[in-house]
């Protein structure tokens, strides 16, 4: 009794195989495409992180730092003073402020911020004075790619020690500041074009009253 091959011994043709790596190619051209997609997506929220976490901490040390301008526990066993509670306008940085302070009877903390460099980073320079003289100089870069870092002051004008009038950084009695507005801007790293296109920088603005320059 003959047996019927019921399988196809022909195989596939060329035309076939061609057209099904055609397929199989594009499907993985599809597939890589959206892996790199994902990858420069995955990317730039990384930086918007970075950037909106980074310049919340430079504003956060900066105002903690207002917030001490002019602080002296006037302990009798003290023997430093504070000369300058808040320096405005010094012309030798850009837009700088200075603060000073003292809280532990023997050392005079000063705090100087400005930005340099290009790209701009924002500078903290930390200065401790002890009662016999000596001092230490801590410097630390506090913010990098900044796009902006702008302030204004709040001028008591009448005595009160609260804020009649706000003006620009630069020519401000020292006596008359009583309140601060910080504006930092930060943007991200400029070496990648597709971070350097799709995100726009990051601002944060905020008021800080000086505390120990107004009136209880």
């Amino acid at each position: 009794m003959k047996v019927e091959n019921r399988f196809n011994e022909r195989g596939l043709t060329l035309i076939e195989l061609l057209v099904a790596l055609v397929i199989f190619a594009l499907a993985l051209g599809g597939i890589y495409r959206i892996f790199v997609f994902q990858s420069r997506a995955y990317t730039v929220q990384d930086q918007v992180v970075e950037v909106q976490q980074g310049t919340r901490s430079a504003m956060e040390i900066l105002l903690r730092d207002l917030r001490m301008a002019g602080y002296d526990n006037d302990s009798s066993s003290s023997k430093v003073s504070v000369l300058n509670p808040i320096v405005v306008g010094d012309g030798s940085k850009a837009n700088p402020i200075i603060v000073e302070f003292e809280y532990d009877d023997t050392t005079r903390y000063t705090i100087a911020y400005w930005v340099e460099g290009a790209p701009l980073v924002l500078k903290r320079q930390l200065t401790r004075t002890k009662d016999d003289g000596s001092s230490t100089v801590e410097t630390s870069d506090l913010l990098e790619n900044v796009d902006g870092f702008n302030l204004s002051y709040g001028i008591d004008t009448n005595g009160d020690g609260n804020v009649e009038s706000w003006v620009p950084a630069g020519g401000v009695g020292i006596s008359t500041v009583v309140a601060v507005r910080v504006t930092i801007t930060g943007k991200p790293d400029q070496t990648n074009p597709d971070v350097k296109n799709w995100i726009s920088p990051r601002t944060l603005n905020t008021t800080v009253s000086l505390r120990n320059q107004t009136y209880k």
